[in-house]
Formats: structure tokens, sequence, C-alpha cells
């Protein structure tokens, strides 16, 4: 009987910003505690990262982080797809994908054209990342004061009683 062959697909490098990683080490590490295998590959995932600080966004712009857009397309034929990866209490639509699934945890700390190796129901898949987009603030301010010349004083001073 001969013994199949199987590709082995390299782990790339990741990274994680240094604003995430606190949260995802508890999340991680909590649902791994729970005997969850999605939290036990994501604290592996997290094992290896490279921890980038904040002010690197240089680096960090062209890594998927919390937030990030990702475009990606998978060995197993579906078409490319476009998802937001969110913390799992944010994950509420089609759009949007948890970390703490084995997708999401897959895609953590990418590059566009990385490759990563990942287990859905027993079986190996394969996600590339093809692009990210990272998250904008949609925070638009309501009114903008005025500039000006003397600091703003809405106290209207003594009343007489």
């Amino acid at each position: 009987m001969k013994q199949k062959e199987c590709a082995v697909v390299p782990l790339p490098k990741i990274m994680l910003s240094a604003a995430d990683y606190p949260r995802l080490e508890q999340l991680a590490r909590l649902a791994a505690q729970k005997g969850d295998l999605n939290g036990i590959f994501l604290t592996g995932e997290i094992n290896r990262a490279e921890i980038v600080p904040d002010a690197c966004d240089d680096d960090l712009s062209s890594v998927v982080t919390m937030g990030s857009w990702v475009t990606y397309c998978t060995n197993w034929g579906v078409p490319r797809r476009t998802v937001q990866l969110v913390w799992p209490e944010a994950c509420w639509n089609a759009d949007s994908i948890s970390v703490l699934t084995p997708l999401g945890a897959a895609l953590i700390g990418l590059r566009v054209g990385d490759q990563m190796p990942y287990f859905v129901a027993g079986c190996l898949n394969v996600v590339r990342v093809q692009s990210i987009t990272q998250s904008r603030s949609n925070v638009v301010p309501f009114f903008r004061r005025p500039h000006q010349s003397k600091p703003f004083d809405d106290d209207p001073g003594p009343t007489a009683a």
C-alpha cells in the first residue's frame, strides 16, 4: 500500500497590534479553558505572533487586525468574499466574521498574499488573503463650534436670588 503525499502549507509570519493583543489573549485563553477548539487555535496563533506597537502604523496598515475588511478566497472553490474581522459580540451580520471562528483566527495577523491552513469540521482548508482595508471611524461631529479667540464660556455669571 502506498502512502499518500500531503502538501504542507508553511505558516506565514503574523503580526498583532499591541492594542488588540490583551483582549485577544484573554478571549482565546477563556475559550481554550472551556475546551473550545477555536480558542485553542487562536491561542496558538497569538503565541507565534509578533506584537507590534500601535505607533508602527506603516507595519499594521498592511496586516489583518481587528476591524479590518478582508477579501479572501479558500481552497474549496467558494468565490472570493469580503468580510470584516470582529469581536464575537459584534458578529451580527453576514459581512462580519468573529475572530473566534476557525476562519477568523486564521485571518488575524496575515498580509496580502499570505496563505493560512485551518480546520473546519475536521477538514483542512486554506485561506488566501487578497486585499485588506483598515476600518475607518464613521463618526462625524454633529456640529462644529466656530473658532473663537476667547475660550468658550457658557456660565452666565452670578444671578440675584
